[in-house]
């Protein structure tokens, strides 16, 4: 039977597409890199922050014993069983984060919340990380005083070069000429109200 002509000329356009199409080559893949930015995150952590160490709270049985001065203007009571340290004019008992520090000096006015925020925190407020919360007037058994509360990081641990975040409480209190200083301080977070309360109370003059 013949073939007729138009179905013949199909198949050969057919045929001819088929060619076409397998021997188009791929298209290329790109090969273009995307730039990854190395901008530090907005918020991240800070590697070389003082860290939040588990609070050490001073135990509620915790037996306390007074300290006299050498120079004999007062007398307090520290916990039982913390190191002791003396060093230019600075008595201070410690037990991990926590210690009390006292230091007398002599002067001819009373300190005044004013003089203290002025004054009085020299000796830590050029230390980067000190955060002063509050300066108030404040009435303790040695009589009426002034009371500052701050946040700082303590000294590197030994061992791992980490500063922990320290809450402060220092009092400042007069008497005949002498003022004495009795600074407080433990890790953020640890619960030493009570005992804070206990060493602040104590102080006597004499």
């Amino acid at each position: 039977m013949p073939i007729r002509p138009t179905v013949a000329i199909a198949g050969i356009t057919l045929a001819l597409l088929a060619s076409a199409c397998s021997s188009a080559t791929p298209p290329a893949r790109s090969t273009s890199t995307i730039a990854v930015s190395s901008t530090t995150v907005s918020g991240a952590v800070n590697p070389n922050a003082p860290e939040v160490v588990a609070p050490g709270d001073i135990p509620d049985n915790q037996a306390f014993v007074e300290f006299a001065s050498a120079v004999g203007h007062y007398a307090v009571k520290v916990p039982e069983g913390w190191a002791r340290t003396e060093r230019t004019g600075v008595v201070t008992f410690t037990d991990k984060y926590n210690s009390i520090a006292l230091r007398s000096s002599a002067t001819a006015t009373a300190p005044t919340a004013a003089s203290v925020k002025a004054n009085g925190l020299s000796d830590v407020a050029s230390d980067p990380t000190f955060a002063l919360i509050d300066v108030t007037p404040v009435t303790r058994k040695a009589g009426t005083g002034v009371l500052a509360t701050y946040g700082i990081a303590s000294a590197a641990n030994a061992v791992t070069g980490k500063k922990a975040l320290l809450a402060v409480e220092r009092y400042v209190f007069f008497h005949n000429g002498t003022v004495i200083t009795l600074t407080l301080s433990g890790a953020k977070g640890a619960d030493n109200v009570d005992p804070w309360k206990i060493v602040s109370d104590s102080l006597v003059w004499k």
